[in-house]
């Protein structure tokens, strides 16, 4: 219900400044003028942090992270036979999101790659500007996911050294 008003309230805003841009006072005009400069503004700014996450993700930031869980989970396992069941099912688990990420990753640099294979015009338009934000989340996400994961596997670790 919320998102339906906001959705309506962002139409009806929109609809206000097209109107006061072509119809307008010269002031409404002038303020209409400024509020989509403002917008090209913020949509540059996007662009700018999609491409520097971009670069971050090409520089194998993620990538490196889930190698180095790969490894501790190895390492782990052949010491594992010494170690309580629930430890070894935990690893388990824990490797299984690990699995997950891998493949949300890749499926992410995937989406890159088609943003970058776009037409490149120096208008964006709507619909790429969309797939870029929705990169930039799915990128944050992956990023909060794996932060969780290294937490717990910091705690799977402090429990098998107990």
């Amino acid at each position: 219900m919320i998102r339906f008003l906001l959705k309506i309230a962002a139409l009806l805003i929109a609809g206000i400044l097209v109107y006061n841009y072509f119809f307008g006072t010269n002031e409404e005009q002038e303020n209409s003028r400024k509020v989509f400069s403002q917008i090209r503004g913020v949509v540059s700014s996007v662009g700018q942090l999609v491409s520097a996450e971009k670069d971050k993700f090409d520089a194998g930031k993620y990538d490196a992270a889930l190698d180095k869980l790969g490894g501790v989970y190895k390492a782990i396992r052949t010491q594992a036979r010494h170690v309580d069941e629930k430890v070894i099912k935990r690893l388990g688990e824990l490797e299984g999101r690990k699995d997950e990420l891998e493949q949300e990753l890749n499926e992410i640099e995937a989406g890159d790659q088609q943003v970058a294979a776009a037409p490149k015009s120096k208008k964006k338009d709507s619909t790429s500007i969309a797939k870029a934000a929705d990169q930039l989340r799915r990128k944050e996400e992956l990023l909060r996911e794996l932060e969780s994961l290294v937490r717990d596997s910091d705690t799977l670790l402090q429990d098998a050294g107990k």
